[in-house]
């Protein structure tokens, strides 16, 4: 196929030519892809400022959407793409077979860097889903701060860098400017632009910024990030979002209720017990979705409201695909029995098979299908049986189908218990939604360059 660029997607691989270090905060379905791509080309046949380039990416992205787009397009038809996912041996022949780019599933960042004993030989990284190393602590975090001096040029993708707060921003931009702007320490960060908020005596729970630190951050890494709303460049078909309640009896409202007072419930001959908020929290989110797991792991049904309201949903969509967002896995099964012709998408073949319309209700986990995919062939319903606290996995999973090269009106809907833990999650993320959205428009950069 014949790229032919947007001006902003011009701009964009403009962007990372001429910044060794940079973060593009590109809103879903805007090619961040082809742009990284064409961008990756240049350097290393134009201006011979990278020789060999590392995509660290999820893994249905590594090994799907990355492969499928320097295939589609003409003018990339030249780079040599290795994708290093699947058993030890096929990494390691990926790894080692001299190609241009070698794209990684996150999950092997560790591994390629301390224990798979391969010599470190790229100079260009590019991390897409540059939210994924925003935990410092974390291993591949780790990992990639150990041979990040290696590495000349470095490149950061993402629609949703902080997804949960600032304080997600200072591990981001350390892997890509190595502390210059945001510090090299987490507590001087910290110390420097937010005051503890919940805490219990000297313990701190949180932090919230100091006045005006927001603009500060955001005035010390904008040099370096280039930011684009979906909304700005693109003219996509309607979005409706909605909401549609599914109610317990009064049988099955006395249950939740009590686990959410006493922390403890009795079913039958199992007890269901939390230990802290955090576990009380997960287990009333799987009680609003209608079954809960046992100490041994086994769930426990206790009504059958949302399939009764994804049933009726279904209904009505009057023969067009419908994609299901679940979260729990007793969701999975119990959907699966009511509608024995829904299909996971898990493989390249199962995405396929959706894209080409011959699957009327797909069914995908946010955390295993909501990065880079693009399902918008498919259809244009999408339906969250069960809904997660992860304001990042659902704005991902939400522009499976909405981004660009959809065709039709989008309907997003989301199925909560009333008067359940399913309305504070939907509350959540929409005050979630405002600190990213700060931070998108202070960044947001226009087609002449101009800061907002």
């Amino acid at each position: 196929m014949q790229y032919k660029p947007h001006d902003y997607q011009k701009l964009a691989t403009a962007f990372i030519g001429e910044h060794p270090a940079a973060a593009l905060l590109l809103g879903m379905g805007l090619g961040k892809t082809v742009i990284t791509l064409t961008a990756i080309q240049d350097l290393l046949f134009d201006s011979f400022e990278a020789h060999r380039v590392l995509v660290i990416a999820p893994l249905r992205v590594a090994r799907d959407t990355w492969p499928a787009e320097q295939t589609k397009w003409n003018h990339l038809r030249q780079l040599r793409l290795a994708v290093a996912v699947g058993t030890e041996r096929e990494r390691r022949a990926a790894l080692n077979s001299g190609a241009d780019v070698v794209v990684v599933n996150r999950e092997n960042v560790d591994w390629l860097i301390t224990r798979s004993g391969i010599k470190w030989q790229w100079d260009m990284v590019v991390i897409d889903e540059l939210s994924s190393f925003k935990n410092h602590r974390a291993k591949r975090h780790a990992a990639l701060m150990k041979i990040r001096p290696q590495v000349k040029r470095i490149v950061g993708l993402t629609g949703t860098p902080a997804s949960n707060g600032l304080m997600d921003l200072w591990a981001e931009f350390r892997l890509l400017d190595m502390g210059e702007r945001l510090g090299r320490y987490i507590s001087r960060y910290r110390d420097r632009w937010f005051d503890p908020d919940k805490r219990n005596g000297m313990q701190v729970f949180t932090y919230k910024p100091k006045p005006g630190a927001e603009e500060r951050i955001y005035q010390a890494i904008s040099d370096i990030t280039l930011s684009m709303r979906t909304s700005d460049y693109l003219t996509l078909p309607p979005l409706t979002i909605t909401t549609t309640e599914a109610t317990m009896s009064g049988k099955e409202r006395k249950v939740y209720d009590l686990l959410a007072a006493e922390m403890v419930v009795e079913l039958g001959d199992e007890v269901i017990d939390a230990a802290n908020a955090a576990v009380l929290a997960g287990k009333l989110t799987q009680l609003a979705s209608g079954a809960i797991y046992t100490e041994a792991g086994d769930p426990i049904v206790v009504h059958d409201r949302k399939l009764d309201t994804l049933e009726d949903l279904v209904e009505s969509a009057n023969g067009n695909p419908v994609l299901v967002a679940y979260w729990w896995q007793h969701d999975l099964q119990r959907i699966r029995q009511r509608f024995p012709g829904a299909r996971q998408l898990k493989t390249s073949e199962d995405i396929s098979a959706w894209n080409a319309g011959e699957i009327q209700l797909g069914l995908i986990h946010p955390a295993s299908a909501g990065h880079g995919l693009n399902l918008q062939q498919g259809g244009s319903i999408l339906i969250w049986y069960s809904l997660t606290w992860s304001l990042e996995l659902y704005q991902q999973t939400n522009a499976r189908l909405y981004r660009q090269g959809q065709a039709k009106p989008v309907t997003i809907t989301h199925i909560a218990t009333k008067n359940t833990i399913d309305e504070r999650i939907l509350a959540a993320l929409e005050s979630k939604n405002m600190t990213q959205a700060a931070l998108i428009d202070a960044v947001a950069t226009t087609l002449k360059g101009e800061t907002k």
